[in-house]
């Protein structure tokens, strides 16, 4: 049991990670695109002579100060967090029905796991 919890949170660990890398990853090719998209956008204001280029470049500038900002935090926390959202993982074999045995040793396993993180939460 303990070696499994121990699999279970190395993997937790490693998909934090990886997310952390995506949205990361996601986030420098959204800037970049919005540079692109905004240096467009000056460039056409100056063609038309509806812009310098200094305040193009200023435009620009303050376009990509603007997006890094974080917006405000509206929510207020917590004080306890709630529940994860429940998933359900359906077999791709449903033609062969379940016992109501196994449908409930597979409950309790699922309450037993439960129970052991939060044991470990209070650690």
């Amino acid at each position: 049991m303990q070696r499994g919890l121990g699999d279970l949170v190395q993997k937790a660990v490693y998909l934090g990670v990886g997310l952390a890398a995506y949205a990361g990853e996601k986030a420098a090719k959204n800037m970049a695109e919005l540079r692109t998209e905004a240096q467009k956008l000056a460039d056409e204001l100056v063609k038309r002579g509806e812009m310098t280029a200094e305040e193009a470049r200023r435009f620009v500038e303050d376009t990509l100060k603007q997006a890094q900002q974080q917006p405000p935090q509206t929510k207020t926390p917590t004080k306890n967090p709630p529940e994860p959202r429940q998933i359900e993982i359906i077999d791709g074999e449903e033609d062969e029905p379940q016992s109501a045995d196994s449908a409930e040793q597979l409950r309790q396993q699922v309450e037993n796991l439960r129970e052991e993180l939060r044991r470990l939460k209070r650690e």
